[in-house]
């Protein structure tokens, strides 16, 4: 009887008032999934139906929706509230990130893309896309700074960090994380560029967080997003929640975005086998990078 229990527990969702869902089942799934890569662009994996679920209960929940259908044709009708969907988004989408991440892409930035421009431009400008609460634009902005100070240059630079989330946009706006997050930040920037709100938090300056701005996007819209002359488009664990026909295409709408000379810096093999006329790959060891050729 336990085990029945368990199992039943295991297998079903939680009704919005109380009662049970039974999992998504695979028609059910099989809309869900058209539907979201035909609204948002994100792909759902079947073998991540469950993660799915998940999600949808979560909204359902809030909606009042009693069943998977009735959510269904909630979303799917015209008049729905855009704020619906990005809430759903929200809740399929991992928002968490860590500062510096992915040391070998830093060390690209540090080592190649920060002198190449600098001696190119009098200013540079970032993209950082899929910035959840903010950790990787700051890191940048770090990094950035720092290099300015050592290399006795003086040149402007500015930081956009875009997201579809509006609540990892809020929290990225108000720079303040928990001390935990201060592992990967090493002590001269924690000296530099940190500083104590409380005892288990702590804020990113405000000298920094003037460098940084943030805006909602999903990049699917990426046609309609009004950036250009970019010196360094930072891409990393986005690619990953679009289908992989439709990555390379994304890619391919960034490349005008850069300025001749630019970088864009990937996840490692977020895109295989990508080319493009206007662009030159980057040999730097654990990245994916490429650079747009000088015009």
């Amino acid at each position: 009887m336990t085990g029945t229990a368990g199992q039943i527990n295991f297998r079903m969702g939680r009704h919005p008032k109380g009662g049970c869902l039974p999992d998504i089942d695979d028609g059910e799934f099989a809309d869900w999934a058209r539907l979201l890569e035909q609204k948002t662009g994100l792909f759902i994996a079947p073998e991540r139906k469950s993660f799915l679920a998940t999600g949808l209960r979560t909204r359902m929940r809030e909606t009042g929706c009693k069943n998977y259908r009735e959510y269904y044709l909630k979303l799917s009708r015209g008049a729905i509230q855009a704020r619906e969907w990005s809430l759903l988004v929200d809740c399929l989408t991992v928002h968490e990130s860590c500062f510096f991440r992915h040391s070998s892409s830093i060390n690209l930035v540090e080592e190649v893309v920060l002198p190449e421009t600098v001696d190119r431009n009098e200013g540079i400008s970032v993209w950082s896309i899929g910035c959840a609460t903010g950790e990787e634009p700051y890191s940048l902005a770090m990094l950035i700074d720092a290099y300015r100070l050592k290399c006795g240059k003086k040149f402007f630079f500015g930081i956009t960090g875009t997201d579809v989330s509006l609540p990892a946009l809020r929290h990225a706006r108000k720079g303040i994380y928990l001390n935990r997050r201060l592992s990967k930040i090493n002590a001269e920037f924690q000296a530099k560029y940190i500083r104590s709100v409380s005892d288990n938090r702590f804020e990113v300056v405000n000298t920094l967080r003037e460098r940084v701005c943030f805006a909602q996007l999903n990049l699917r819209d990426i046609e309609k997003s009004p950036f250009g002359g970019v010196d360094l488009i930072y891409c990393q664990n986005v690619l990953i929640y679009y289908h992989r026909e439709r990555r390379a295409s994304l890619v391919e709408c960034l490349v005008p975005i850069l300025r001749p000379g630019g970088f864009l810096v990937l996840g490692p093999g977020e895109l295989l086998n990508w080319q493009h006329p206007k662009m030159k790959k980057v040999p730097y060891a654990d990245t994916l990078a490429y650079r747009r050729i000088q015009e």
